[in-house]
């Protein structure tokens, strides 16, 4: 993982502790990298514009923009009113999935059994970070899923499968609005996505314009 240039002035570093939620401002023209500590960690990333949280982050607009399935270096990532929010400027893993969505309570109950009913999930991470902004559960729109490993197969239908990403594995991608991050480091353990054992990820805010 390349270094965050010596000019640049860190304005956020923290660890995300494995299944939590979290959230921060990414200032316009500011990078945002995430990292994937231990590998194999699946994180789902939503994005709102900061001055007007009704807009918001659109899978079908970011995927319809590029003409591609998945994100990685260079896709634009587009809001629901067709702005460019982010830019993808780095990808170490080159597997993210923005079809399949995040998982939630009532999911895992139809995917893995009742019994699962009581797991925590990351639709009510995103609620409970969602909520700290004035948002509720119904601001929650689909989501990007970094180093989530998604393959559409020839018919359209796609799984969940292993994830590939290795330890420090990375993505970047520069605010080109002032954007809040949510992001649930997802605390999935019944499909391979975390290879089963979530663990904790960080993130890092630089702006590379200061010295």
């Amino acid at each position: 993982m390349p270094a965050i240039p010596a000019s640049a002035r860190i304005v956020l570093d923290q660890d995300i502790p494995s299944r939590a939620p979290w959230s921060a401002i990414v200032k316009k023209g500011q990078t945002l990298r995430i990292i994937d500590s231990h590998g194999q960690q699946a994180v789902d990333t939503l994005f709102y514009n900061a001055s007007d949280l009704q807009e918001r982050y659109s899978s079908q607009d970011t995927l319809r923009a590029q003409g591609a399935a998945y994100v990685s270096t260079g896709t634009a990532i587009v809001s629901n009113e067709g702005r460019t929010m982010l830019r993808m400027t780095a990808d170490s893993c080159g597997l993210h999935d923005t079809s399949a969505g995040a998982c939630s309570c009532e999911s895992n109950t139809v995917r893995f059994g009742h019994h699962t009913r009581y797991q925590h999930a990351c639709r009510e991470n995103f609620v409970i970070e969602a909520m700290k902004h004035g948002l509720t559960k119904r601001d929650i729109v689909p989501n990007l899923n970094f180093f989530m490993n998604v393959p559409i197969d020839p018919s359209g239908n796609f799984t969940v499968v292993d994830g590939v990403s290795k330890p420090g594995d990375y993505v970047e991608m520069v605010a080109e609005m002032d954007v809040l991050c949510l992001i649930s480091n997802c605390p999935q353990i019944n499909n391979p996505c975390n290879g089963f054992f979530p663990t904790p990820i960080r993130v890092v805010i630089y702006d590379a314009q200061e010295g």
